[in-house]
């Protein structure tokens, strides 16, 4: 059992993240997640994938290619620091980002596919750590992460998407 992250392991911002999980299980999570969004994205349409709930807010659409972004920044963290790499990592600007994708560029269809193929890589990822590597640490955005916390913001971070998605798109 790889543990619940404790307090000091990430900035308290993280939590908001954290916290959305519950157990001592985070790969479980993940593949719960693995299991479940796909239906939930399956019900989207291409049209609807292009709704916003206010004119300043993302689409549908944006806020999966956000998802998407964040989950290999993560990861990419985690296995930076699980490698034992000690060089600090840059901060990220989900704006920057988002603007960048030009998320309605591309189908919904295949937004949801590389939500797919992105978490198979995270799963296989995480499964496959030694278990030293989980609370190996270094400094992104000035932060302090552990493997483990990173392991737990992936998971976090995409509930928490998928419950604004539930509350204020859908």
């Amino acid at each position: 059992m790889i543990g619940f992250p404790a307090r000091n392991e990430t900035a308290p911002y993280y939590h908001r993240y954290i916290d959305r999980i519950h157990g001592d299980d985070v790969i479980q999570a993940l593949e719960t997640q693995f299991q479940e969004l796909p239906r939930l994205f399956g019900a989207i349409t291409e049209e609807k994938s292009l709704h916003r709930y206010g004119s300043d807010k993302w689409s549908i659409r944006q806020v999966l290619s956000h998802i998407n972004d964040c989950e290999r920044l993560f990861v990419f963290r985690a296995f930076w620091f699980a490698r034992g790499f000690s060089t600090p990592l840059p901060s990220f600007d989900q704006d920057v980002a988002a603007r960048g994708a030009d998320a309605h560029a591309t189908a919904w269809s295949k937004h949801t596919e590389e939500f797919l193929n992105i978490r198979t890589a995270t799963l296989s990822f995480f499964r496959n750590l030694p278990k030293d590597a989980w609370m190996r640490s270094g400094i992104a955005s000035d932060n302090p992460f552990t493997v483990r916390s990173l392991a737990y913001i992936c998971a976090g971070h995409a509930a928490h998407h998928v419950a604004v998605l539930q509350e204020r798109y859908l």
